[in-house]
């Protein structure tokens, strides 16, 4: 679930791309260049550009925070709930949150699910995480699923996060009907590779969406769905169970099973760690794949939430001496090594030498207390913003014009900070 938030974009415009981008591009100048550096809210965790993964980063180092007992500075949760529109969605980013939202934001069900559990976590914001709720709730599909940007086909990433989303705060994601009947997991449950799929390997495994009317094993969107179909969210409380993880059960008993799904998406990723140790990928531009941190990390926190902390713990021991450079000032990564650490039972503050919690603590305002105590958040709510301009959508039409690889070998595994 890490830094999930880069390539859902991508796929998003793939969509918005055709129609768009040459309409836009004919009306619109385009933007000056060189760009000026972006201005960092002071509450915002993460030194980078913002634009596409402010909310979503902000929501993971906050969640993450909580999850080990540290009380996050008010500045950072007025923050994030000064990004969420009247609507009760998020955009990725509001640079502007004193601008009210309006037909031309371009509003993200990834950033505003990443919220639903962030300020869940935190308490005292049910108000705030109902109105998320009944916002995700009104841009389901038809199918029961999600998509990054409304209104376009549904993708397992967006919509195993939303599913989360809403079992946090309490919802029951198999009563959740679109308007056509079909429940949130029957939305999810088609991207996966059942036993017919060849080769064997990719069993259980879930695509991001067909690609040529064929599902291809995708291991972010297996992590997310490995989640979703469990009921849990990113910050998995660790367990005492631990069994090793089990191919998909072929034929399968009831094959609208999630927790069936999850585990059979478990043991995909378990049997994808063996032989390295962790995941590979091909990124857009190489011709030989590269170890893949960010879906490893993915696939630790998944396996620990489905108690097999075994299969797991060898792709953790990689994590440990080949994770720093990758998570270096990024709070979204680090939040969810944290998140991943803190599941399998280990200590977030020991992780191969480093203080994970130490690192996502520096890449924003300082936690409240000097001893991290946790005390009663009481923010005001900042009200709402403009939209993202045509730009994001020729950025990520550009991005997306890569080719498909990097939807294939996971998302957000760039290191936003």
């Amino acid at each position: 679930m890490n830094v999930r938030r880069s390539a859902a974009a991508l796929a998003a415009s793939a969509v918005l791309c055709v129609g768009a981008a040459p309409a836009a591009l004919a009306d619109t100048a385009p933007p000056a260049s060189p760009s000026a550096p972006p201005v960092i809210p002071s509450g915002l965790y993460g030194k980078s550009d913002p634009t596409y993964d402010g909310v979503w980063r902000q929501s993971f180092a906050l969640l993450a925070q909580h999850t080990v007992d540290v009380e996050p500075a008010r500045e950072a949760v007025v923050w994030l709930l000064g990004q969420q529109c009247q609507t009760g969605g998020f955009p990725s980013f509001r640079a502007n949150p004193a601008v009210a939202c309006d037909a031309n934001t371009m509003y993200d069900t990834n950033a505003t699910a990443a919220a639903v559990q962030a300020l869940k976590a935190l308490g005292g914001h049910d108000g705030d995480v109902k109105k998320s709720v009944d916002w995700l709730k009104s841009v389901q599909n038809e199918d029961g699923g999600w998509s990054y940007v409304p209104g376009s086909p549904s993708d397992a990433n967006s919509t195993a996060v939303v599913i989360s989303a809403l079992a946090v705060a309490g919802e029951k994601p198999a009563e959740i009907r679109s308007k056509a009947g079909k429940s949130a997991y029957e939305g999810l449950l088609p991207f996966q590779l059942g036993c017919a799929a060849e080769p064997a390997a990719d069993r259980g495994a879930f695509a991001y969406q067909p690609a040529d009317g064929k599902l291809l094993a995708n291991a972010d969107a297996t992590a997310a769905a490995a989640l979703a179909g469990l009921g849990k969210g990113a910050a998995v409380v660790p367990s005492a169970e631990n069994t090793p993880a089990a191919p998909l059960a072929c034929p399968a008993a009831n094959a609208a099973d999630p927790v069936a799904a999850a585990q059979g998406a478990a043991g995909y990723l378990a049997e994808a760690l063996k032989k390295d140790g962790h995941l590979m990928a091909v990124t857009p531009g190489a011709d030989q794949p590269t170890p893949d941190t960010g879906n490893t990390v993915d696939a630790v926190l998944a396996l620990a939430a489905a108690g097999h902390k075994e299969s797991a713990a060898g792709a953790l021991k990689w994590l440990e001496t080949n994770s720093a450079e990758w998570a270096k000032g990024s709070p979204a990564a680090l939040g969810t090594l944290v998140l991943a650490t803190h599941a399998t039972g280990n200590d977030p503050k020991s992780f191969g030498g480093t203080d994970l919690v130490a690192a996502l603590n520096a890449t924003g305002p300082a936690p409240q207390g000097a001893d991290t105590e946790a005390t009663k958040v009481d923010s005001k709510k900042e009200k709402p913003s403009g939209g993202q301009n045509v730009w994001w959508i020729v950025g990520s039409c550009a991005a997306a014009g890569v080719g498909i690889g990097i939807l294939l070998s996971g998302r957000r595994k760039k290191n936003h900070s």
